[in-house]
């Protein structure tokens, strides 16, 4: 059934998808939060990062808890950052558009998971300056598990493949040489392996635009960093790749087809 049948039905679906969307949001920032200070986010109940205080339900409603109480800890008073609303009220959206982009299909549920790997993983790295790999072979797993289901011909599915190993190795050997001109890390591991992991999904073209995308994505991130006085501060790659590579997979196609238009091609 498609989502577009009814505009009722629309609607039910884009508000069904906002909650779902909302609620992944807080356990993607608590699970960022765990892996990013050593914890099982597997294990143990959400609680308050000041007091160590056991959250009740009434505190775990995504965005109107946070409203509600005023960004305050309900128990010790203590401030609430506002990342919290603000990534569960962003997830929640980017669940809305997966949704009217891929429609009510096993392609949309695959691209969902990457989207919430990259989101994971892109709060984990602004945290800690760390990709962890458990992200990047979510992904992987999910792109391998929907192909009995999406049936892609094995042309494209090696396209797809040969993308990954491209561009992961390619970035791979820039970086190696990079580092030895600099003498400095000039891109950390975890961001070759997203690259390779964003070329498996998006294939050769969609990738390529994707880290042209991150580049400038990068730059506006390490100017809006600088002037806000966190100049010297190491700036983390990982969310840049991942709002680029969440861009070209939603909106990549006609994206290309208007940049291959004005050369003619």
């Amino acid at each position: 059934m498609s989502i577009w049948v009814d505009r009722g039905f629309l609607i039910y679906c884009c508000a069904l998808a906002f909650a779902l969307g909302a609620v992944f949001g807080s356990f993607l920032n608590c699970a960022a939060w765990r892996i990013a200070h050593g914890e099982s986010f597997l294990r143990g109940r959400s609680h308050c990062t000041s007091c160590g205080h056991v959250l009740g339900a009434r505190d775990l409603v995504p965005i109107l808890s946070w409203l509600f109480q005023r960004g305050r800890c309900r128990y010790c008073g203590a401030k609430i950052s506002v990342r919290y609303p603000l990534t569960e009220l962003a997830f929640a959206i980017l669940t809305v558009l997966c949704l009217l982009r891929f429609d009510l299909t096993i392609l949309c549920l695959r691209n969902w998971i990457f989207l919430c790997c990259l989101f994971c993983l892109s709060l984990v790295d602004l945290e800690c300056y760390t990709i962890p790999d458990g992200c990047l072979l979510t992904a992987v797993g999910a792109w391998v598990l929907a192909l009995p289901f999406l049936k892609p011909d094995w042309a494209e599915i090696l396209r797809h493949v040969l993308a990954g190993l491209a561009f992961g190795g390619g970035i791979l050997l820039v970086s190696i040489l990079m580092d030895k001109l600099l003498g400095k890390e000039s891109l950390g591991g975890g961001d070759v392996k997203l690259f390779a992991v964003v070329g498996l999904y998006l294939g050769f073209v969609s990738t390529l635009f994707c880290m042209m995308l991150s580049c400038v994505f990068g730059l506006l991130f390490a100017l809006l960093l600088n002037r806000g006085g966190g100049k010297g501060r190491a700036i983390p790659f990982g969310p840049s790749i991942s709002l680029a590579a969440a861009f070209m997979l939603l909106y990549g196609q006609g994206l290309v087809q208007w940049y291959l238009g004005l050369l003619g091609l």
